[in-house]
């Protein structure tokens, strides 16, 4: 698009005229009207599926380590023998945390 830089520019009293004159005529319109919903609000509406977990009990059943089975010593979670990476200082660190 070409620009005539010859051209009169606005000055800032004409650029705020015409702001206001644009906020007038925007007052007439539908939406303008409209206030902003409430997020919390409209969150609390949606209802999603399965999440109302709050009378089930979960049964879990615990086993200790297993024979083949380590403890990383960095995010201390319980993997198989054949997630250890190193041994580094008597420490076990598993594939994850070596990387």
């Amino acid at each position: 698009m070409a620009t005539d830089y010859d051209a009169p520019r606005k000055t800032e009293e004409e650029m705020n005229e015409d702001s206001i004159e644009e906020l007038k005529a925007r007052r007439h319109d539908k939406n303008s009207g409209k206030v902003d919903e409430d997020e919390v609000e409209a969150a609390e509406s949606f209802e999603l599926p399965g999440a109302d977990l709050s009378h089930e009990e979960l049964s879990v059943q615990v086993l200790p380590r297993q024979s083949d089975e380590f403890t990383c010593s960095t995010c201390f979670l319980v993997q198989h023998r054949s997630q250890l990476a190193a041994q580094k200082n008597g420490r076990l660190v598993c594939r994850d945390c070596a990387a």
